[in-house]
């Protein structure tokens, strides 16, 4: 059986977030790194090598994953804060997910990565000034401006996104 690539929908940012939505997409990145270690901390190998729908990334591929997404998402805050809308660097996420330490490294680190990562992006967080959660940041191949709340709301979806294929993949 199949599931779906987005099993919470595709990524939508509102045109404009609103105080509220800022603080429910905080309070995501401030609870996830405990949901994801209690969802994945005690795995078998067999387990966390199954991926979570047909031809996709292994459950150990998305911890990894997200661990080296979620570090993007801190450096691109802090160049949308400490320079005059910088240009990102990109990557490419599927060389990285068919690299040898993705599929063969402890989660743990990850897991540990993600909750040290999260710390520190929720402290800046919670010292913005409301002018910058406005500042932004570009996609050198999209050239979409992305502002530091954007940020925040794409990467409260983001953990919630892998978080649920994770799930899914522990009822393939």
């Amino acid at each position: 059986m199949s599931r779906p690539q987005y099993p919470i929908g595709p990524l939508q940012i509102p045109a404009t977030i609103t105080e509220d939505e800022l603080k429910v997409a905080v309070a995501v990145l401030k609870k996830f790194p405990a949901q994801l270690r209690t969802l994945t901390q005690d795995l078998s190998d067999a387990v966390l090598n199954q991926p979570y729908r047909d031809d996709s990334w292994t459950i150990r591929q998305l911890v990894h994953h997200i661990s080296d997404s979620h570090n993007h998402s801190y450096n691109r805050i802090r160049w949308a804060l400490s320079e005059n809308s910088p240009l990102i660097k990109a990557y490419d996420q599927d060389a990285y997910a068919n690299m040898d330490d993705y599929k063969t490294m402890p989660i743990a680190w990850s897991l540990n990565h993600i909750e040290v990562i999260h710390h520190k992006i929720i402290y800046i967080f919670d010292n913005l000034s409301k002018e910058d959660w406005k500042k932004q940041w570009i996609h050198p191949d999209t050239k979409k401006e992305m502002t530091v709340e954007q940020t925040a709301h794409m990467y409260a979806w983001h953990s919630m996104h892998h978080f649920t294929q994770i799930k899914n993949a522990l009822n393939y």
